[in-house]
């Protein structure tokens, strides 16, 4: 193996390990635990309205975070040490889950916000490292890999789990129940794992003057001014922010509150759970297809294509009543999810200055966490007003077509010329 590709295979299995909190925690055991065992006994409108805050929570972390540690990460020469910090941070409280008991839904949900925050800071500095590690000419193509590994490694572990919590007894575990609270073990576990290439073989690029980490906050602080000054100016960069933050908030609400609402609706929730673990094995393919496709016809399209797509899933969402509509929205979800996140990560960092990767990626970051706060809020807010998770549901089409108004707008030519002195700044 040559050893471009041992960096990128090392950097892709992160996504193979992490994935499993997204896959195993986020969008499945989570917001089923969180409904029947936690919360048990509380209205089905409420418990989504708290899992909805719980999610919004962690978001807004991130969002308060996220850009003013991507300029640490560039100044310092510390992708590699904050993505090991936040990865940890992740781990533990994943794992934390195991001994919350029944009814404690305010621990559990602090737990998972503790954990929610890890994963997604890890994945500013994660996201941030693929200039590290690929060619610009093969970018596309390396950030769908990641994301098709972590279908993959996501599914995998998601299968365990599966087979664990349908028979518990083939494993030593007396119950459902039992087998649910281990499975959040294995997570924390697998994700710490499959990191360990990740720091062994991505290097960082350095850059000249190491500097003390005094001077490096304060520097940092600095740059983070100049730098929201900078993304205002950058039109380019601006418009695809805009349009991300409201077609990315549709992909992750609806990511994060599936179970939940196939739950409140009234559907099997061992049904839900082989749904959504058809998703990661259809999604593995998927993302790599979509990958090629962002090579060959631009990733604009691939990204309009995933949005075109999650517009109908939510409409038909609305009017769903049976398991059979469940499964056939999970399939056709999983063919463009990856997709969709992939290539606009790709999309993102052709029109960012490359010097300063980390940095704007934690804006990136910022603008898809802020999502996370509206929409699941938007979602669970609605339910609860309404007395109706479908119209919560069905709100999310109005952000989807917004984003893809302003998506059109964006010219990557454009984007790439008005980075150009900001790269030639960093360089020099």
């Amino acid at each position: 193996m040559s050893p471009e590709w041992k960096r990128i295979l090392s950097w892709s299995l992160y996504d193979f390990g992490n994935s499993a909190f997204a896959t195993t925690v986020m969008a499945g055991l989570f917001p089923l635990f969180f409904k029947e065992f936690w919360s048990a006994g509380v209205d089905v409108t409420e418990s989504t309205f708290k899992l909805g805050l719980a999610n919004s929570l962690s978001g807004l972390l991130v969002v308060l975070f996220a850009p003013f540690l991507g300029a640490i990460a560039d100044r310092g020469q510390a992708k590699k040490s904050l993505l090991f910090f936040f990865t940890g941070l992740g781990c533990l409280m994943t794992i934390a889950l195991y001994f919350v008991g029944q009814g404690g839904w305010f621990l559990a949900a602090a737990f998972f916000i503790a954990g929610t925050v890890g994963f997604s800071g890890g994945n500013i500095f994660y996201d941030a490292l693929i200039l590290d590690v690929v060619r610009e000419d093969n970018i596309d193509f390396v950030s769908a890999l990641g994301y098709s590994l972590g279908y993959l490694g996501g599914g995998i572990l998601f299968t365990f789990n599966v087979i664990i919590i349908l028979k518990p007894g083939l494993f030593g575990l007396m119950d459902k129940t039992q087998a649910i609270r281990f499975s959040f073990l294995t997570v924390g576990i697998w994700w710490a794992l499959f990191t360990i290439p990740l720091l062994l073989w991505v290097k960082e690029k350095q850059r000249a003057g190491r500097r003390s980490w005094i001077l490096t906050v304060k520097g940092a602080m600095s740059q983070l001014a100049e730098t929201f000054s900078r993304v205002r100016h950058l039109k380019v960069v601006s418009l695809f922010l805009l349009g991300y933050w409201l077609y990315i908030d549709g992909v992750y609400t609806i990511i994060r509150m599936a179970v939940d609402y196939g739950i409140s609706i009234g559907l099997d929730s061992n049904r839900l759970i082989l749904a959504l673990l058809m998703v990661q094995f259809v999604g593995f393919p998927a993302a790599l297809i979509f990958g090629k496709l962002g090579q060959r016809a631009g990733p604009k399209i691939g990204i309009y294509i995933g949005i075109t797509v999650y517009v109908f899933m939510t409409v038909w969402a609305y009017r769903m009543d049976s398991e059979a509509e469940f499964f056939a929205m999970a399939v056709s979800i999983g063919l463009v999810q990856g997709g969709i996140q992939s290539l606009s990560r790709s999309y993102y960092a052709r029109i960012i200055p490359q010097g300063q990767s980390a940095e704007f990626f934690g804006f990136y970051n910022m603008v898809g966490k802020f999502a996370a706060v509206f929409g699941p809020l938007l979602v669970g807010w609605t339910a609860l007003i309404t007395g109706d998770p479908r119209k919560g549901i069905f709100s999310i089409t109005v952000l989807l077509l917004l984003g893809s108004v302003f998506l059109f707008f964006v010219d990557e030519k454009e984007g790439r010329e008005m980075a150009k002195p900001m790269e030639e700044e960093s360089a020099g």
